[in-house]
């Protein structure tokens, strides 16, 4: 039986926290992740409020995932006492979408100012892998700079952007296939997304009819 994993899943204040919704549903629904710990920046809870409609102050897992989870625990941004400040904690990693710049700013310069910096830079030293998914255009030589500094610490840029060559017909089916695709891209691969030259141009619609059924 393969081992399960724990990965860090943080949500900042940039736009497009709906795409957290299917990167978190997908890492949930996945039978080899065992537990996820996620981290909501300020921010990050007032664009999701905003973006979902609900309130800001609401259970944290519920507005992400939209349904409770035994499987995803929220942690709080300042409670410096949890386990992802500390290198000992058994995790594969962590994923920041949507990653602000000005998160990539503090990560590529070793500014642990928040919850969710002190996870990065905890993957950082401890050689894991850490994913940031930045949602920002254009960028500027600074974000440049900055995101070049992060890789070169270790870190891995995948900016937020949605695959054009599937064909998709709906926002959702951009989603579904980013999301499936990221975790791909972590070692955790999906059946159901587009692979040039298999004949996988319809699993977006697929998924999309599934998720409906789902619902």
């Amino acid at each position: 039986m393969t081992e399960q994993r724990s990965i860090t899943m943080a949500v900042t204040g940039a736009g497009g926290t709906r795409m957290a919704r299917y990167v978190l549903d997908a890492l949930e629904r996945d039978e080899r992740v065992g537990h996820v710990d996620l981290l909501l920046s300020p921010n990050g809870r007032k664009l999701l409020a905003h973006e979902f409609a609900v309130a800001e102050d609401g259970d944290a897992v519920r507005t992400v995932l939209g349904r409770p989870s035994g499987k995803v625990y929220a942690w709080e941004a300042g409670d410096w006492a949890a386990p992802v400040t500390s290198g000992s904690y058994p995790s594969w990693g962590m994923i920041v979408v949507p990653c602000s710049l000005g998160t990539v700013s503090r990560i590529s310069q070793g500014q642990s100012t928040s919850l969710i910096e002190r996870a990065a830079d905890v993957c950082l030293k401890e050689r894991r892998r850490l994913v940031l998914c930045v949602r920002e255009t254009p960028f500027s030589l600074i974000h440049l700079r900055n995101m070049t500094q992060a890789t070169e610490a270790g870190a891995v840029v995948y900016p937020m952007i949605p695959t054009y060559y599937n064909t998709p017909e709906t926002v959702e089916q951009m989603f579904e296939e980013f999301a499936a695709r990221l975790l791909g891209f972590v070692g955790l691969d999906q059946t159901d997304y587009y692979a040039w030259g298999e004949g996988g141009s319809d699993a977006s619609t697929e998924r999309a009819a599934a998720r409906s059924a789902r619902e």
